[in-house]
């Protein structure tokens, strides 16, 4: 799977935050300070698997389809199963 540019940068960003969220707590910031921004990181972890998933769901199906013999609805159903798993 090629993942572009963008996706990348979306990871280097929940990256930066992440790091961010632990100078926060070396620095023994308030605990709902915290919870906010791990909560805002997760949101953003779950946008971006949606945005893999859909933005490469036709291209996963084509390669599968060509190697197996499985229907497109069962490719299908494991792209969503795969969102559903994330959560």
């Amino acid at each position: 799977m090629d993942y572009n540019d963008q996706i990348k940068n979306r990871v280097k960003r929940i990256e930066g935050q992440l790091r961010g969220i632990l100078r926060m707590m070396e620095d023994n910031k308030d605990c709902k300070e915290v919870i906010t921004q791990l909560s805002a990181s997760r949101t953003v972890i779950d946008r971006t698997i949606g945005v893999i998933v859909s933005s490469n769901l036709v291209e996963c199906v084509q390669k599968a389809n060509d190697q197996e013999e499985r229907s497109m609805e069962e490719m299908v159903k494991e792209a969503v199963d795969l969102l559903v798993k994330s959560r």
